[in-house]
């Protein structure tokens, strides 16, 4: 059988994240801080306004050439039409579980709560410093980790000179929580 007449795939896991994304933990919320909710939003506004309507108009002129098995543009516009529209159900279904959470409301406060901006000595003596975000708004090249990260976990409610355990793949690590540094509020 030729492959031009073999179905597409149709994957119903658009609850998995692009980008490697780790899944939701089920029961919990989707906590997000304002600017990535605005950098979610912004991204799926810009699929929908921008380049879906670009592929759309690409994927038409070139439907219109003819032999659809062998046009390179129409093949891959069609393709690259169903990444776009997989990427908008994921936005589109985290946005709208989305709670936002403001760190700024913690601002001055030395308890870590999702937001904090957290510098801790490690066993060694070592210091790290990370902020604590949310799933699809973490970064952790810039050290930013999901709240639901092991470190950010054994950190959450823990204050300012307190120690905490942490359970690594290395053994036992005991982290002792230096400083706890949140946002100012955005002035209107």
């Amino acid at each position: 059988m030729s492959k031009a007449f073999q179905p597409e795939t149709s994957s119903d896991d658009d609850d998995e994240p692009a980008n490697g994304l780790p899944p939701l933990p089920a029961g919990t919320r989707n906590y997000m801080t304002p600017q990535g909710w605005r950098s979610l939003r912004a991204e799926l506004m810009q699929l929908l306004d921008e380049e879906r309507p670009r592929v759309v108009e690409i994927v038409s002129w070139a439907a219109k050439n003819g032999d659809r098995s062998e046009n390179g543009d129409y093949l891959y516009g069609k393709k690259r039409l169903r990444e776009i529209d997989r990427r908008i159900r994921y936005l589109t279904r985290r946005l709208d579980i989305a709670e936002v959470a403001d760190p700024s409301a913690h601002h001055g406060k030395d308890q870590i709560f999702f937001g904090a901006t957290v510098t801790y000595a490690d066993n060694e003596g070592v210091e790290h410093t990370i902020t604590i975000k949310g799933i699809d708004e973490s970064d952790s090249l810039n050290g930013e980790v999901s709240w639901v990260a092991p470190i950010a976990r054994a950190l959450i409610k823990a204050r300012e000179g307190d120690e905490v355990q942490l359970m690594t793949p290395g053994g036992l690590q005991v982290l002792e929580v230096i400083s706890v540094h949140y946002p100012a509020p955005e002035r209107a």
